[in-house]
């Protein structure tokens, strides 16, 4: 009885020992992807796509889509920041406001801007916090919205300067977060008319539970939780207030949601359960895609979901 007695103990140290440390390094690992250019080298192409609709290309409006554009310059908290607007080219049917994800730029909004530009609508891409060309945050770390939200606010008031103005907001993966914490926080928040998302990244305890299951480590649930209570001592930012679900499933305006199955960076399971939870109107679009990839796998279901969706605002 001894013996089983020991080698109960001897099993139950060694359990708690591989899910503290492994729980340990799955937090440090879920920091280091807000580390600025950590991120980058998992969305990397071997070489830049030569079509502006493509993850990385780079270009002006014109030189990418033959669309005039102006250069303007946002007061954003760090500092002047530029953007690009995009003008529409016949009666203005609304006014959109772009915002990337980690690592990304303003071209990646290329996919919803060709849309968008052919429905009439005006478009700002904008760049913020951290930026190439932009200020850079004193830490040098994104934040998962809890930072760069005031950076939209000052987009916002760009193009919804009065308070009957309206805007659409389209994010993608980090970008989610970004509008999800300026819907809760900033008094500009009536102002959003309606949402688009792509790749949402709306909670960042889900992003730990995904990276958790890859590698088929034994016991994902339960390092995740341990990492989870591991984060404050490893990072300043409140993660714990980095969830922004419950302010989309709350939003009572129109609703645009893409999210790949095979996503590696953001699970899909998220974007299921708001789409699924919401009673505002909801335009949703499942793929087999990976991050930021549903356009690319299914060009044509993608944009005639985004103009059910741009119905469903009526300009």
């Amino acid at each position: 009885m001894r013996v089983v007695f020991f080698l109960a103990v001897l099993i139950l140290v060694a359990l708690v020992g591989y899910v503290g440390i492994t729980g340990y390094f799955l937090a440090h690992a879920a920091v280091g992807l807000l580390k600025v250019g950590a991120i980058s080298t998992l969305l990397a192409t071997a070489e830049p796509p030569t079509s502006p609709f493509g993850l990385g290309y780079r270009g002006d409006p014109t030189t990418a889509l033959a669309l005039p554009f102006q250069t303007v310059t946002l007061d954003m908290p760090l500092g002047p920041t530029e953007a690009w607007l995009v003008p529409a080219a016949s009666p203005e049917a609304g006014r959109a406001i772009y915002v990337h994800g980690i690592a990304g730029a303003r071209e990646d909004g290329y996919r919803a801007l060709s849309i968008l530009h052919a429905a009439g609508w005006s478009v700002l891409l904008i760049s913020y916090r951290n930026d190439s060309g932009a200020p850079a945050s004193p830490e040098g770390t994104y934040g998962f919205g809890l930072t760069e939200w005031p950076d939209l606010e000052a987009a916002v008031t760009q193009m919804a300067p009065g308070e009957a103005d309206r805007v659409l907001v389209v994010a993608e993966s980090m970008g989610g977060a970004i509008l999800g914490q300026f819907l809760a926080q900033s008094p500009l928040a009536s102002r959003v008319q309606a949402v688009a998302l792509d790749s949402p990244a709306t909670s960042f305890a889900a992003v730990i539970d995904h990276l958790a299951t890859q590698g088929d480590k034994p016991l994902p649930g339960l390092v995740a939780a341990t990492a989870r209570q591991i984060l404050p001592f490893k990072t300043p930012l409140p993660l714990a207030m980095a969830e922004v679900a419950a302010t989309y499933r709350a939003f009572p305006g129109p609703l645009f949601i893409a999210h790949g199955s095979t996503d590696r960076i953001v699970p899909q399971g998220p974007s299921q359960a708001l789409a699924a939870s919401r009673s505002a109107p909801t335009v949703t679009l499942w793929t087999e895609a990976d991050h930021l990839g549903s356009y690319a796998k299914d060009p044509v279901a993608y944009s005639a979901a985004f103009r059910d969706f741009l119905e469903q605002i009526g300009g």
